[in-house]
């Protein structure tokens, strides 16, 4: 499962987003969406300080771990920050 959190007024948010709904109509992910300026305490469990964060999850447990994509670590402890476009994505997918 991979968990998206975002908020409404994020322009990299608004880029991720439907590459993330694809991927979840073609069945890879399970997503949720999540503004965190109405759920900071979900924010600070996950000690998110960047917007976008994606968090991935593999059966219920944070993803742990790393994967580098094209020789950058992209994900690391179940977390990503930033906007990545459907390439790279469906890469961290397929190594998950």
């Amino acid at each position: 499962m991979n968990i998206s959190l975002k908020q409404d007024w994020c322009g990299p948010c608004k880029f991720v987003s439907p590459v993330l709904e694809k991927l979840k109509n073609e069945g890879l992910i399970k997503l949720l969406k999540e503004d965190l300026d109405k759920n900071r305490p979900l924010g600070e469990r996950f000690g998110i300080t960047a917007i976008p964060t994606l968090l991935f999850f593999k059966n219920g447990e944070l993803l742990n771990h790393p994967i580098e994509v094209q020789g950058q670590m992209l994900v690391r402890n179940g977390v990503m920050v930033g906007a990545a476009g459907e390439p790279i994505l469906r890469q961290i997918i397929d190594q998950m």
